[in-house]
């Protein structure tokens, strides 16, 4: 048995390395779920001493409603069931009970995408174990029915805790124009039949650092967006900017701590400990920080000579 590489021309499926059939529903960006996956290509390099199959040229990779198309696809498989094999193990397709794919990668033009959800970048990993997807490269884009989030270094993607994090110069944008930016974003949705949170904690103080604790399904409702450094929410009329921030959809409401300036272009700029932006009416407004008093620069409004 060749244990090398095998190269195989034209429109190939990769009909040995599948995955259990399971129910297809319509889904979001999420491979961990549905028939099997398929894996397309003009060539196709079989290295089953190392247990990966490489897509090159039309690389597609499709199961349910989602496909995956990019310059190469490289998917690593096991024997079903069970751990990543090592390297120079023999071949699992020499054993029974069939084989998985559980790591896709795509290098290239890189294009995730769903009847409804699509993500674009230059290169991806999803790990199938985790329900991860990690797109990095250059315009990185994430775009459902409700935002679109957008980001310099990576963004990733997890698919059971309905949750997107989007690592530098991220911004999110809703799909009634509702804006924020941040070096980090962590953005949220409710699964679909979830009754939207209609007010904010008592008490509730802002998270030290990003968590997974919350559920972002794609499809589903936009829920919440937590914000780490540089952060910035707009309005029409005013920009704040702080430290930390949080933003809750039912409420169209963003709060900031952490080195508040709220810069308004009629009245200058104010500086807080904390503020609330409410998005909808555009109102903003300053909360004292402990021990110390709101102060800012007011700025008179220009009037016009005759």
């Amino acid at each position: 048995m060749n244990h090398g590489p095998m190269n195989l021309a034209g429109r190939i499926v990769i009909a040995a390395l599948l995955l259990a059939p399971a129910s297809v529903r319509a889904q979001a960006i999420d491979l961990t779920k549905g028939g099997p996956i398929e894996v397309l290509g003009d060539d196709l390099e079989l290295h089953d001493l190392e247990h990966y199959a490489e897509a090159i040229g039309d690389a597609r990779a499709t199961r349910g409603t989602v496909t995956v198309t990019a310059d190469r696809l490289i998917a690593h498989y096991r024997k079903k069931g069970g751990p990543p094999p090592p390297s120079g193990n023999a071949s699992p397709a020499s054993g029974t009970g069939g084989n998985e794919i559980y790591r896709l990668e795509a290098k290239g033009h890189v294009h995730i995408f769903t009847p409804t959800d699509e993500a674009v970048g230059d290169a991806a990993v999803y790990d199938i174990d985790q329900a991860v997807l990690v797109m990095t490269g250059g315009a990185l884009k994430l775009t459902t029915p409700q935002q679109v989030i957008t980001a310099r270094d990576s963004l990733e993607y997890w698919s059971d805790k309905r949750m997107a994090v989007a690592r530098g110069n991220a911004v999110v944008v809703t799909s009634d124009a509702k804006r924020m930016a941040a070096d980090t974003l962590v953005a949220y949705t409710r699964p679909t039949d979830a009754k939207p949170a209609d007010t904010k904690p008592a008490g509730e103080k802002m998270p030290a650092q990003p968590t997974a604790a919350d559920p972002l399904a794609s499809g589903g409702a936009l829920e919440r967006v937590e914000a780490y450094g540089n952060v910035e929410v707009r309005t029409a009329t005013d920009t704040a900017r702080g430290d930390r921030g949080l933003y809750l959809a039912a409420l169209s409401s963003a709060w900031l701590e952490g080195n508040v300036r709220l810069t308004s272009a009629d009245n200058g700029q104010l500086n807080g400990g904390a503020a609330e932006v409410n998005m909808k009416t555009g109102v903003a407004k300053l909360a004292r920080p402990p021990g110390a008093r709101v102060k800012g620069m007011i700025v008179p409004s220009k009037k016009t000579t005759p």
